[in-house]
C-alpha cells in the first residue's frame, strides 16, 4: 500500500509539473506580444540616433558602425539580461512588479512606510514583537539610515510615485509615438493628395488599439505574440542574408574593443551619441513593470 501510494503521489507531483511548465511556455509565448514587441523594436531606432547631429565621420574600415553596434549589443546585454532578467525580476514582491510593488517591498522590510498598511513603523514594530525576527538578524546601515530620517522617508515616497508618474506617461505617449512613426513610413510611398490622411489613420489605429485593452492582457497577449514573431523571423532573415551578402565580418563587433576605439575616435560626438544608444534598451523596464501578468520563469524563458 505505501509503494502505491508513494507511486500515485511521485505521479500526481509528475503531472502537476508538466501542467506547470505548459502553463509557463503559454505565459513565455504572451510574453512575446506585450513585453518583447518593444524590446526588440528598440535597436531598430539607435543608428540614426547615433550618427545624426554628431559629425561623426565614417571611415573606409567602418570602425565607427562596428563601435555603435558593439555599444548596442553590450547594453542589450549588460542591461535587459544581467540586470534585468537575472537580478531585478528577483526583487518582486509576492508576483508583483513595477515601482510601487518595489516600494511596497522596501517597507515591508524597513520601518519607512508613510501608507497605512504598506509597512509603517507601529506595524512592523508590531510584527516583530509578534514574530520576534528583529532580533535574529543585525540591522543594516541603509536601514538604520531610512528608518531614523523622516525625509528620506518622504522622499522615498515620492520617488514612488514619480516613478509611476513616469510609467503612465510613457504608456501614454509611446504608443503615439510609435504609430505615428509608422503612419509616416508609410506615407512616405503615398501620392501627394494622399498624404493628408496620416493623421486619421495614426488616430484610428490608436483607437482600436486602447480599445482592445479592456479584453486583458491573455487575449492581446494571444493577438499580438505571432505578429511579433513572424517580424522578428523576417527581419533576422533579412539580417542574415545581408551579413551574407555585404559584411559577413560584422561578429568583429561583439568584440568591446570597438568601443574603446569608437570613443578614442570621435572623442566629444561619440560621447553626444551614447543618448541616442541609449534607446536600445527602452522597453526593458516593462519586463519588472508587467512581472504581475506573466510571471518571473516565463519571462526569463
Amino acid at each position: 500500500m505505501d509503494l502505491e501510494g508513494s507511486g500515485g503521489a511521485a505521479a500526481g507531483h509528475g503531472k502537476r509539473g508538466r501542467e506547470s511548465w505548459r502553463a509557463t511556455l503559454v505565459l513565455a509565448y504572451q510574453s512575446l506580444g506585450v513585453v518583447y514587441g518593444d524590446v526588440a523594436t528598440s535597436p531598430l531606432y539607435v543608428f540614426k540616433s547615433a550618427f545624426a547631429g554628431n559629425d561623426i565621420q565614417h571611415s573606409a574600415g567602418n570602425e565607427e558602425i562596428y563601435g555603435v553596434l558593439s555599444f548596442v549589443f553590450w547594453t542589450l546585454t549588460l542591461i535587459t539580461l544581467v540586470k534585468y532578467v537575472l537580478i531585478v525580476l528577483r526583487a518582486d514582491d509576492d508576483g508583483e512588479g513595477g515601482t510601487f510593488a518595489l516600494y511596497s517591498l522596501i517597507c515591508r522590510h524597513v520601518r519607512a512606510g508613510l501608507v497605512p498598511g504598506g509597512g509603517t513603523r507601529d506595524e512592523l514594530m508590531e510584527e516583530e514583537k509578534a514574530t520576534g525576527r528583529r532580533g535574529e538578524r543585525p540591522v543594516s546601515r541603509v536601514r538604520a539610515v531610512l528608518e531614523k530620517y523622516r525625509v528620506l522617508q518622504r522622499l522615498l515616497l515620492l520617488f514612488a510615485l514619480l516613478g509611476t508618474c513616469m510609467v503612465i506617461g510613457d504608456g501614454v505617449l509611446t504608443p503615439a509615438v510609435s504609430v505615428f512613426s509608422a503612419v509616416s513610413g508609410v506615407e512616405l510611398s503615398m501620392e501627394e493628395h494622399h498624404k493628408y490622411i496620416e493623421l486619421p489613420v495614426a488616430c484610428a489605429i490608436l483607437i482600436c488599439l486602447f480599445a482592445l485593452q479592456h479584453y486583458g492582457t491573455h487575449k492581446v497577449g494571444f493577438l499580438f505574440a505571432p505578429i511579433v514573431c513572424i517580424w522578428l523571423l523576417c527581419i533576422s532573415m533579412i539580417g542574415v542574408y545581408n551579413i551574407a551578402r555585404w559584411n559577413h565580418h560584422v561578429y568583429q563587433a561583439l568584440s568591446p574593443y570597438y568601443m574603446y576605439q569608437f570613443l578614442k575616435k570621435t572623442q566629444t560626438g561619440g560621447w553626444m551619441s551614447l543618448g541616442g544608444i541609449l534607446l536600445c534598451v527602452t522597453g526593458s523596464e516593462a519586463m519588472y513593470a508587467d512581472l504581475g501578468h506573466f510571471s518571473q520563469s516565463s519571462i526569463k524563458v
